[in-house]
């Protein structure tokens, strides 16, 4: 749609990650397509000094500063409307009323479960957690939910709080984007506003097309960050329980890269090779030669662009059989699951898509079409607009039925 103007919001992490590429790519897309995007962007920065913390703390509440700012950007380049990715902690909601005393509408995607969970994971001590769910969010305070800290946690509950009996939920944005059925029944649940929610999930741009599918592929391949609720530690555990002729590649970089290392190390796991964080392009070089993805993680997810990529590759995904990854893995047909945290469950199937490498390609080629149909830069710009007008119009969403297999992996 030439000549429509989207203002983009967001807050960068300090280790850059997978909002932070939706973010980039999102508004790349916009602009391929003819839109104008007015882009403004923070960068989160941890406090020193007990003075510091607590007005960064007052301010993840509700930022005068960016209220300013972005009221002064909306009256500059009159956007059509605007769309937020993270507002915390830099930016808060404030800015949503900037945007609403200038009458353009906020749509907000919901990448993570923030506003109804302290560490925006419903996980704690890698297992899944809903306490706050059931019994607030200031119950995350009890166990120092974010960052590990009583007061950082009880910061950010503070906001989500303020904003909650304020209303600025349900009254000042005017659409919710969830990545999946299963995120949006899980916000649903935490009390945000059902009408207002749409489901889009993210895509992949450029689109590295579908690997050779002459050649059954030359290892399992994992890629992600090197931390403990993304699986790492199931991996390792399950590669230990299998033959040593099941090569695997790891990419990726984290915290825990150091135990990972030490892990391979004591356990001899020779056929394990960590390359570290490589780049994009070496990431999809790398998926083109893998049999398959191992994706184990022990959280709910949001939308793993990995999955994506892979599918784009042509490559199926051995995947946790939890939340959006239940979803997204479609079990037989575009890949397998296996039982969360479950190290012999998740070697049994990677031993059984390793001897079956032409079951392996007919799933990736199943993987391509599911790719095409869902996950492509073209679909995913059509429903973005379609989002933004309804926003503009102000459309109430119906709610349409969740698919079992987006309830599948509730425990509530």
């Amino acid at each position: 749609m030439n000549g429509f103007k989207v203002m983009t919001v967001h807050n960068r992490y300090q280790q850059p990650g997978g909002e932070d590429a939706v973010y980039a790519a999102e508004s790349m897309l916009l602009e391929q397509r003819g839109c104008e995007v007015i882009r403004f962007e923070e960068q989160n920065q941890i406090p020193d000094g007990l003075i510091r913390k607590i007005e960064t703390a007052v301010s993840c509440t509700w930022s005068v500063g960016s209220h300013r700012r972005i009221a002064a950007l909306l009256k500059q380049h009159k956007p059509d409307v605007v769309h937020f990715h993270n507002f915390f902690q830099q930016i808060s909601p404030s800015a949503y009323y900037a945007c609403q005393d200038a009458g353009v509408p906020v749509i907000q995607t919901l990448h993570n479960y923030r506003l109804i969970c302290a560490a925006a994971t419903l996980s704690r001590n890698g297992k899944v957690c809903e306490e706050c769910l059931d019994q607030g969010i200031w119950h995350g305070v009890k166990y120092s939910c974010y960052r590990g800290n009583k007061m950082a946690t009880a910061a950010l509950a503070l906001m989500v709080d303020f904003h909650r009996k304020r209303h600025t939920w349900e009254t000042k944005v005017d659409r919710y984007i969830a990545l999946t059925e299963f995120a949006r029944h899980k916000l649903i649940e935490g009390g945000l506003p059902a009408e207002k929610f749409s489901v889009k999930p993210n895509f992949v741009l450029p689109d590295p097309g579908p690997r050779s599918f002459e050649s059954n592929g030359d290892y399992a391949l994992f890629v992600g960050r090197i931390d403990e609720t993304k699986g790492i530690p199931v991996m390792v555990e399950a590669w230990r329980r299998m033959p040593r002729n099941i090569p695997l590649m790891i990419l990726g970089d984290g915290d825990y890269r150091p135990q990972l290392e030490a892990s391979l190390r004591q356990h001899g796991l020779t056929n394990i090779d960590y390359r570290g964080r490589g780049t994009r392009e070496q990431m999809f070089a790398a998926m083109k030669q893998a049999r398959f993805l191992v994706f184990p993680s022990i959280w709910y997810e949001g939308f793993p662009v990995t999955i994506a990529e892979a599918y784009a590759c042509g490559v199926p995904v051995i995947a946790s059989r939890l939340g959006s990854m239940e979803e997204l893995i479609l079990d037989g047909i575009t890949g397998l699951h296996f039982a969360p945290g479950d190290a012999d469950d998740l070697a049994a199937t990677v031993l059984r898509a390793w001897r079956d490498p032409e079951e392996m390609l007919a799933m990736g080629r199943a993987a391509r079409v599911e790719f095409d149909s869902k996950y492509t830069a073209d679909r995913n710009y059509d429903l973005l607009m379609d989002i933004y007008q309804q926003a503009q119009r102000g459309i109430p969403l119906t709610m349409t039925p969740i698919r079992a297999t987006a309830l599948a992996g509730s425990t509530s």
